[in-house]
């Protein structure tokens, strides 16, 4: 059985399940097994918030922890046993593909030795096969060739949660020399925003709070404080927007696909006055979430959940 997972700063994503990328670990067990996992006789309990960046993901047990967990998560989600063999497929930036790729699957393979666990109170004996490593952002266009059907050039923009990779696509294959990892993920955006509410209001904000408001969506809130988030998020975007130019790529004349977990907070900010788009239109998919704006793929986001096709409305 094949199954996807992305590492990211900010979380862990599969199929069917995205949760923070936090661990903690207790050496005794906690008041609740909810995403707890007991291994070598620690709990680790999944998904608490986020951990502190790790440039070296492969430096300490967190990641393959989570990774387990994912496993287990998804197992249960599928309907399939608990004792199982699993093909893991993973993604690196293409700028450090070449240097990470084989530390990264020998961490996550660790010699293909069956490993067992308990997860939420249920024992599991997992195999991982083997370990497949994708460039990240490249793998998704794969899925959804429309995006960049009759464009010469292309940019790939994923905002993840603490790198935004930049990716400049010729004739649909990737221009190496030209790929770039800006430091301006959405942890970024969040710390800034919490800092700015902070010292203009004097109030603290949650990372659910703010992620609820720049998505557009309710939150019971002091308003000047929501305003607050919303101009910073407005912020953040002409920032990111100005960085991609710096590093040499013109968003005025190159169509860009957007991709990640800050894809959404972008496009909910971009607009005609960037001098990027025409107007608004929506892309729809039978799976996954996916925006456009103007013909695409002018400016387009894209985080689908499997390669089933999109529809325009």
């Amino acid at each position: 059985m094949i199954m996807g997972i992305d590492h990211g700063y900010y979380a862990i994503k599969t199929r069917h399940f995205s949760f923070p990328a936090g661990v903690t670990v207790y050496t005794h067990k906690p008041y609740t097994l909810k995403n707890t996992l007991q291994i070598g006789g620690k709990y680790y309990v999944c998904g608490t918030g986020r951990q502190p960046i790790l440039r070296d993901k492969t430096i300490n047990e967190n990641y393959y922890i989570l990774t387990l967990a994912a496993i287990a998560m998804e197992l249960r989600c599928r309907g399939l046993p608990a004792e199982s063999s699993v093909i893991l497929a993973a993604g690196l930036p293409l700028a450090r593909y070449g240097r990470d790729k084989k530390s990264f699957t020998d961490y996550l393979f660790r010699n293909g030795q069956p490993v067992n666990f308990l997860f939420e109170g249920e024992r599991y004996k997992i195999r991982i096969e083997s370990v497949k490593m994708f460039p990240q952002g490249y793998s998704a266009i794969a899925l959804h060739p429309e995006l960049v059907k009759d464009e010469p050039s292309v940019l790939l923009m994923d905002i993840g949660g603490w790198t935004v990779d930049l990716m400049w696509l010729d004739n649909n294959v990737p221009n190496a020399a030209t790929c770039r990892s800006l430091e301006l993920g959405m942890i970024r955006c969040m710390d800034e925003i919490q800092e700015q509410v902070r010292r203009d209001t004097g109030l603290s904000v949650t990372d659910a709070q703010v992620e609820r408001i720049l998505a557009g969506k309710p939150c019971s809130m002091d308003e000047e404080a929501r305003k607050l988030i919303q101009r910073q998020g407005r912020l953040y975007t002409e920032r990111l927007i100005s960085a991609a130019m710096e590093a040499g790529f013109d968003l005025r004349t190159l169509p860009v696909i957007l991709m990640g977990g800050g894809a959404a907070t972008v496009m909910r900010n971009v607009g005609e006055r960037d001098g990027l788009c025409n107007a608004p239109r929506r892309w729809r998919p039978r799976a996954g979430t996916c925006t456009s704006w103007a013909t695409p793929p002018r400016w387009a986001t894209c985080a689908p959940s499997s390669g089933a096709p999109g529809t325009w409305p």
